[in-house]
């Protein structure tokens, strides 16, 4: 017992300055175990409680839930037969969308096709004129492409001085034997003084020859084309300087009294140097003028060439005007004879026209005569006397079964 108590009382260890027992220790685990107890009952009534009470709660919150169900299937209930109905609703409308959309389909496609094949139409009709613009647009391209060409081949013909006068003579020999007679134009003849000029018209009435000269100096006028500001001035007193030692030439060469015409012409091959030396060269124009000397142009050429070609034309008429004389004569021979002929001709249609109009008097008389016999009666048994207007072309009657015949025999 006492080693009991001084077990109960030995100290074990200490916690804060105090010493703890075993004694106290086992007190303090006795009451604790005690106070876990009373928690443990305290706990277990307080769940039991707080089931009870959430038992009732659940039931209460089961009939709640019950009647939200009810109220939940009533109210879907009138859900579902509102959205039957606007189902019902939603789709006729959707028919009648549909069949609309259907029909605004259907017309914009018809619209759309009408605009499509008049567009295709159109579209095809641009394409055809563009392509036969196109093909205009090529020929010309190769026109141009043949000008460019004889572009090139003319300034290489103009690079040359023989050929530019070879050029400028075979322009003038053309337009001059396309336009006149042969035997009434010579080129390269020799005059009088030894000098051959580049052409000799012969002129009619045994009126002196013109002479056309075609040697031109392109030279100065290139100069001219090709200088510069500052050259030009210089170029264009040489290219006066030429023309007008050109038309001295002209003038003391080819202008014979009595051999030649009193007037030359100086062939210019280009209408735009023609025009340039009219336009800014006035003085050589006016020393031209007095010096005799027309300058001509292509165009006036060809226009001097068909005045003197109805010259010619004229000067032919009237020598050969006692043969026209002689053939209207022996026209007017043919034409009495012919008059004279109608005449008799006429004469024969007059003699016709009255032997047919006897002849349409005695038809007359023969249908008149047998309208007459065919008004009198007669009878198939007895045959009367001839009455005396029967005329005498009446020769014989015979009656055959009741028919008449007659045998007529004209008076003429």
């Amino acid at each position: 017992m006492n080693t009991l108590n001084s077990l109960i009382a030995t100290p074990l260890f200490e916690i804060a300055g105090l010493s703890v027992t075993l004694g106290g220790l086992l007190i303090a685990v006795g009451a604790l175990a005690a106070v876990l107890c009373l928690a443990v009952i305290l706990a277990w009534r307080s769940s039991r409680w707080a089931a009870l009470h959430e038992s009732g709660e659940a039931r209460q919150r089961a009939l709640d839930a019950e009647t939200r169900m009810a109220e939940i299937l009533r109210a879907q209930t009138e859900m579902q037969g509102r959205i039957a109905a606007m189902t019902d609703v939603f789709g006729a409308r959707q028919s009648e969308m549909n069949q609309a959309i259907n029909l605004r389909i259907d017309g914009m496609t018809h619209r759309l096709g009408q605009t499509m094949t008049e567009q295709t139409r159109s579209t095809h009709e641009n394409l055809r004129h563009l392509q036969e613009r196109l093909a205009v647009i090529d020929t010309a391209q190769n026109n141009i492409q043949a000008l460019a060409k004889d572009v090139v081949g003319l300034q290489a013909i103009l690079s040359n001085k023989q050929t530019r006068g070879a050029f400028g003579q075979s322009r003038m020999e053309t337009i001059i034997a396309d336009a006149l007679p042969m035997g009434a134009y010579e080129f390269q003849a020799t005059l009088s003084n030894g000098n051959r000029p580049d052409c000799v018209v012969r002129m009619p009435n045994g009126q002196p020859s013109l002479v056309i000269d075609a040697k031109f100096p392109l030279e100065a006028w290139n100069a001219i084309r090709d200088a510069g500001p500052e050259g030009l001035k210089t170029a264009s007193l040489q290219f006066r300087r030429d023309i007008e030692v050109h038309i001295r030439d002209i003038s003391d060469k080819y202008l014979i009294r009595g051999e030649t015409q009193d007037t030359a012409f100086m062939f210019v091959p280009s209408e735009s140097i023609f025009a340039e030396i009219h336009e800014n060269f006035e003085s050589v124009v006016q020393r031209a003028h007095k010096a005799r000397i027309v300058i001509v142009s292509p165009s006036l050429l060809m226009l001097s060439i068909q005045v003197i070609q109805a010259v010619l034309k004229d000067q032919r008429m009237r020598e050969q005007a006692h043969l026209i004389q002689g053939e209207v004569i022996r026209l007017m021979e043919d034409l009495v004879r012919l008059d004279d002929r109608v005449q008799k001709l006429q004469s024969h249609f007059s003699a016709a026209q009255r032997d047919v109009e006897q002849i349409v008097t005695s038809s007359d008389k023969l249908a008149k005569r047998g309208q007459r016999i065919e008004a009198m009666e007669f009878t198939t048994t007895e045959i009367p006397a001839p009455a005396p207007e029967i005329p005498a072309a009446i020769r014989t009657v015979e009656s055959r079964t009741g028919q008449l015949k007659f045998r007529v025999v004209d008076e003429d």
